[in-house]
């Protein structure tokens, strides 16, 4: 009765649990919690073993196997590019009116070493290296480093080339690609059984490494971010989920648990192929969520952008350097370009804020006292990060979709199931837009741009 009871118990729930735990554990054991670390570093490696075969696969059947050409990617690769744009500039100029308006810089003292930031600063790309980086020399370093981007540029291409095919080939390339994406989200739900150990483990040893102390040494530092964040939300996020008439309580159902994943792990890949599976399990087509999530995950970096605003700033406020408006327009618009395709870059917004600072001759010192708090800010940025994306992902579909006329699936598909009840149950209702306009798959739900 007990066990059964449990077995009810969705992963939402269960990741909040351990999450808790996790606090508990590193207050008031942190030296045990330290002791965690392996825990969190098996899951997060058994997500990432994931992401390559599970990109290539939903990305090839996507492009080739709906007859895609290159037009038609590259229309959806323009319209990504637009919403990213525009979206990571209203983030961007959020972070500067919330930081001018708080000043949390003012009476923190800078001092301490530069080293931490001049090492960080020599990893910044230029445009060049980041040209040069996109393209892979082999798709099987590209998958054993889990370079998303790399590895989305190689699908594509050998998407297109694969739907010039004709014959046999083609379609036996289609069935293993289509095998490997359905093998990979079952793989996927079977190592989310795992996640509330992982997770509870990496919020353990987070807090038994710098204990809660940490909260109130750069606290306003960390409101001003979380706060910052929250207006993005209401004023950009919001707006655009209402826009584009996303049905919001059914996403934010699919979109909390990849969130806390994002949020508890401080990383954007451990949440990816949850999230992309949650996206897909509400109705987004398989070729629309194979591109625009990992495509995001390196031009749309909502929190991450927001974040280099505030911490820049911040760090020009504790070293008392003066910034007028056309100064800090200037730092907003280098980090605009520079924060373009790092996503694989480890620390990688440490890596453009040191970049940066360095550039408009700021002390690399602010590096080290904002390195105090960055798990803590990283958690918030990075959960922003995946929520922003599978709204982008949403949006693109409803985009996509508008000439079609085709909407969010009304149930789910028998190969999602399994999804819905690792998740959370939900009642058994029909949620459906234009009634008359929608289209029906061959297991009965409304497909969005198929």
């Amino acid at each position: 009765m007990v066990y059964r009871h449990v077995r009810r118990i969705p992963l939402t729930s269960w990741i909040l649990i351990s999450m808790v735990v996790g606090v508990l554990i590193g207050a008031y054991a942190p030296g045990f919690a330290v002791q965690l670390k392996p825990l969190s570093t098996v899951f997060l490696r058994m997500i990432k073993s994931i992401i390559a075969p599970l990109i290539f696969g939903t990305l090839v059947v996507g492009i080739a196997g709906h007859g895609d050409d290159m037009k038609r990617v590259g229309r959806l690769a323009l319209k990504s590019i637009i919403y990213f744009e525009i979206v990571t500039t209203l983030a961007l100029f959020i972070g500067v009116f919330a930081v001018n308006l708080v000043r949390p810089g003012e009476g923190v003292v800078v001092g301490g070493s530069a080293a931490p930031g001049q090492e960080l600063a020599h990893h910044t790309q230029t445009g060049t290296s980041f040209l040069e980086h996109l393209v892979p020399q082999s798709i099987v370093e590209a998958a054993a480093n889990n370079e998303v981007l790399q590895v989305v540029f190689f699908a594509v291409l050998f998407a297109v080339a694969l739907s010039k095919v004709q014959g046999r080939s083609k379609q036996v390339i289609l069935s293993v690609c289509e095998g490997l994406a359905d093998v990979m989200f079952k793989f996927t739900m079977i190592v989310m059984r795992f996640a509330p150990f992982g997770i509870g483990a990496a919020i353990a040893v987070a807090v038994g490494q710098n204990g809660l102390g940490v909260l109130f040494s750069l606290g306003k530092l960390i409101l001003t971010l979380y706060g910052a964040l929250l207006v993005f939300f209401l004023i950009v996020l919001l707006p655009v989920a209402l826009l584009f008439r996303v049905p919001l309580a059914r996403f934010v159902r699919a979109v909390r648990s990849p969130a806390l994943i994002a949020f508890s792990t401080t990383s954007s890949e451990a949440a990816l192929p949850l999230a992309m599976q949650s996206m897909e399990a509400i109705g987004v087509p398989r070729r629309i969520v194979a591109f625009v999530m990992p495509t995001g995950y390196s031009f749309n970096l909502d929190g991450s952008t927001l974040y280099l605003a505030v911490a820049s700033i911040f760090v020009a406020q504790a070293a008392g350097h003066p910034m007028t408006l056309g100064n800090q327009l200037g730092m907003m618009l280098t980090l605009m370009i520079t924060s373009k395709g790092v996503a694989a870059v480890p620390r990688a917004a440490l890596v453009i804020l040191s970049g940066t600072l360095a550039t408009f001759g700021l002390p690399l010192e602010g590096v080290a006292i904002i390195l105090g708090v960055d798990a803590l800010m990283d958690m918030a940025r990075t959960s922003t990060n995946l929520i922003g994306n599978c709204l982008a992902t949403v949006v693109m579909a409803r985009w996509d979709s508008s000439r079609r006329k085709d909407f969010f699936r009304s149930n789910l598909c028998p190969r999602h199931r399994g999804l819905q009840t690792l998740l959370q149950p939900l009642p058994e209702r029909r949620v459906t837009f234009h009634q008359s306009a929608t289209k029906r798959d061959s297991h009965g739900g409304a497909l969005v741009g198929e």
